[in-house]
């Protein structure tokens, strides 16, 4: 199989990240709301609880909306795709110290990890829409603990949005793409 070829069906299997990303989304947002009207502790436990369904979550969107829900076995991306999906869960082991050293900076450093996780699926799925997401993520989390550090929950807001706004522009490609045969 071709890399192409491979990232092909990645695009088309996952629908360009669509429900992973709203999903994912859905759960920041959640987490927004209980940093909001709640407690930091329960927005925290929301997101990091949370983060464990998003696979199977989106695995049941897929199969739900009647889509293959997963990569063919001679798909060669099929293992990166597994360890991406780690390297955010153990990058999280950094939120630790950097919530107890200053709680308000616990969505922002989740927003620079998130976006690093990111980077690389410009190459598993072959989008160039991933290095943008990538870059909001990254650089409106940097600004967030800079500049707004204040506000407890901007950036779960900032971060559930942007995950939203880009889940949407993932299916878009990959249904034009679709249209067009390519």
């Amino acid at each position: 199989m071709l890399v192409s070829d491979a990232q092909r069906e990645v695009r088309t299997v996952y629908v360009g990240g669509f429900w992973g990303q709203l999903v994912s989304g859905a759960i920041w947002l959640t987490s927004a709301a209980l940093g909001t009207w709640a407690t930091p502790r329960a927005a925290i436990i929301a997101i990091v609880a949370g983060g464990f369904f998003i696979f199977p979550l989106t695995q049941l969107m897929l199969r739900l909306s009647g889509r293959q829900a997963s990569l063919t076995s001679d798909n060669p991306l099929k293992a990166l795709a597994v360890q991406i999906a780690f390297t955010l869960p153990l990058g999280m082991l950094l939120l630790a110290p950097v919530g107890a050293y200053r709680l308000n900076w616990f969505y922002p450093a989740l927003m620079i990890l998130l976006g690093a996780h990111y980077l690389p699926f410009t190459f598993l799925y072959g989008m160039r829409m991933f290095l943008p997401l990538t870059a909001i993520l990254v650089g409106s989390g940097t600004l967030i603990a800079m500049y707004f550090a204040e506000s407890f929950s901007l950036g779960a807001w900032v971060g559930g949005g942007t995950l939203l706004v880009f889940a949407w522009v993932g299916r878009a490609a990959v249904r034009a793409e679709m249209r067009s045969g390519n």
